[in-house]
């Protein structure tokens, strides 16, 4: 797939299908020279990918990056803006529940997944005509527009779940739609069900969808409507006959090396170093997020920083299990106000090892680039605190491969944006076992995420630091010993529907954070108001941007762009 994506940088064909994508043609080629056949088509179906990572022009890519670290866990309890106030200011007011019709971060998301969306209505378009003119057999035909159902089912859920109500927009659309009083649900529902009864159950390349995915992502769906009873034969379906398993290690999940493993069940492919300019196949959705002042990425930017609140969730008992309750009532020890220069001891209770492969702490090693100095690297820490995201920050035995050369910063990586991983399939299906006061099955589901994050094998390991005198080079030896003191088993058992529910919510959050799931997670769930509130109550004492935010009613959703209401002539509503 990641040569897939070189290929949609040569082709880079779409057209728009409605006035409120305001996607102008590109690329364009006559349709007197174009044969309609597979190989054609093809061409389409691979730019309709080539934006799943949201990347329009190579300006400012993160305001619709495929991981959602801005509108999925910024404006959640996982995490800060970080950085500097005043730098990129518009994600203050995510992060404060105040975001603006007029953003033009906002209006960049818009335009991204609607450009998706024009792009694999194109396909579809040009499927028909190849169909007319004979060029395409119906085989080929049924699964490119399967392929491309998936991926419009993609981009449509990426918006619903940002803005609500939404028009849906297909291959017959030729003016503006409406947004309010649709059943937009159920034409994404359409879409996945076409790609998991047509797609074959192994992709035409490494990186596309096959049916499993489909099906995957259509369990998704219907847990977004509280659908249980519609997602648990799927989910079972996956679970006892797809290809998916676990990784033995987590943090392979996160790693270059190990892209497109067993665990992935849809990923965004990125590359480096191609032909593409300014290394625009790579991840610049992420390009912010790398330790400031150091030599990581080119030291930029200082962006994405877990919260307190985070990496207080991460805390266990003796017993090995999350304090549910209690977890936030104690902060795991930090380095605030503490110069990178005086001493500092890192928290020395019990800690899931999933914490140190998700966030950076002072005295840890750093995917190996070296022992986390504190605040020497940390760009602004009274207004990010002292914490830096990890999960999309290559080793530094991969510099140089896993990131892109060419573009103006070395934070442009190769590595790939998780939409669903395998674990978060069970621990959907742990939800509607929950759900249905299944507690033997959820139970079993939760404690195999749980079993795969206690293997010692894979916990962070303490770094022994040999700097030569004369040189002050710095070696460094990576230790047998355990980083911290991880200490993770399963859950005996779940006495009672209330509980298994909360430790599956918890899970969650541990097993997936800042993977861009959780804003819509709480809200899906109808959590959202309470459990944010109560983060901002203690977080807005640590951080004072924070000061007089709250979450209300209303705030579940995004307000559509203004300049996609003009540009529709009035037809689409605000929220």
């Amino acid at each position: 797939m990641k040569k897939l994506i070189k290929l949609f940088v040569l082709f880079g064909v779409l057209a728009s299908c409605s006035d409120e994508l305001d996607v102008p043609q590109q690329g364009s080629i006559s349709a007197d020279a174009i044969v309609f056949d597979a190989a054609w088509i093809n061409t389409q179906i691979v730019a309709a990918y080539g934006i799943l990572d949201g990347n329009l022009d190579n300006t400012d890519v993160w305001r619709a990056a495929a991981s959602n670290w801005i509108y999925g866990e910024v404006a959640s309890d996982n995490a800060y803006k970080g950085s500097e106030p005043g730098d990129a200011a518009p994600i203050n007011n995510v992060e404060k529940y105040t975001p603006l019709s007029t953003s033009a971060y906002l209006d960049y998301k818009w335009r991204a997944v609607f450009e998706g969306i024009a792009r694999c209505n194109s396909a579809l378009i040009a499927i028909e005509k190849g169909l007319l003119t004979e060029d395409l057999n119906e085989e080929d035909a049924t699964v490119l527009q399967a392929e491309a159902r998936f991926l419009r089912g993609h981009f449509h859920f990426e918006a619903k779940k940002m803005w609500n109500n939404i028009p849906f927009i297909d291959e017959t659309v030729t003016e503006s739609q409406p947004n309010v009083d649709i059943d937009s649900w159920s034409r994404i529902e359409e879409d996945f069900a076409f790609a998991a009864a047509n797609l074959g159950e192994n992709a035409a390349d490494m990186g596309r969808v096959n049916s499993w995915t489909a099906k995957s992502y259509l369990a998704k769906i219907h847990m977004y409507q509280s659908d249980f009873a519609a997602a648990k034969p799927i989910l079972n379906d996956v679970i006892n006959n797809g290809p998916y398993a676990l990784n033995a290690f987590y943090s392979d999940n996160f790693n270059f090396e190990t892209s497109n493993s067993a665990e992935s069940v849809f990923a965004v492919q990125h590359a480096a170093d191609d032909e593409s300019s300014n290394g625009s196949t790579g991840n610049w959705g992420e390009a912010l997020n790398f330790p400031q002042t150091s030599d990581i990425g080119s030291g930029c930017c200082g962006f994405f920083q877990p919260s307190q609140n985070l990496v207080n969730a991460f805390k266990t008992d003796a017993d090995g299990l999350p304090l549910l309750d209690t977890f936030n009532d104690v902060d795991v020890t930090n380095d605030q106000g503490i110069s990178s220069d005086d001493p500092f001891t890192p928290y020395t209770g019990n800690l899931d090892p999933r914490l140190d492969w998700t966030v950076g702490r002072r005295g840890i090693d750093f995917q190996g680039w070296d022992v986390h100095p504190g605040q020497r690297w940390i760009r602004d820490p009274n207004n990010g605190g002292p914490y830096l995201q990890k999960k999309t920050v290559y080793r530094k035995s991969q510099a140089g491969t896993a990131n892109s050369t060419s573009a103006w910063t070395l934070s442009v990586s190769a590595i790939n944006i998780n939409i669903i991983r395998y674990s978060e399939v069970l621990l959907w299906a742990a939800e509607v076992a929950a759900e249905e006061s299944d507690l033997a099955t959820a139970l079993i589901y939760v404690n195999q995420v749980r079993n795969r994050a206690s293997n010692p094998d894979d916990f962070v390991k303490e770094i022994n630091r040999i700097v030569d005198p004369e040189t002050n080079a710095v070696t460094l030896e990576v230790l047998e010993t355990p980083a911290a003191n991880y200490v993770i088993e399963e859950y005996p058992s779940f006495p009672d529907k209330e509980y298994a529910l909360k430790a599956i919510n918890f899970e969650r959050r541990i097993e997936l954070a800042m993977e861009g799931h959780r804003f819509f997670d709480l809200v899906r769930q109808g959590r959202a108001q309470s459990e944010l509130n109560t983060y901002l109550s203690v977080e807005s004492t640590k951080r004072v941007h924070l000061s007089g935010a709250s979450f209300g009613a209303g705030d579940e959703y995004y307000p559509i762009p203004q300049t996609a209401i003009d540009l529709s002539g009035g037809v689409l509503e605000q929220n």
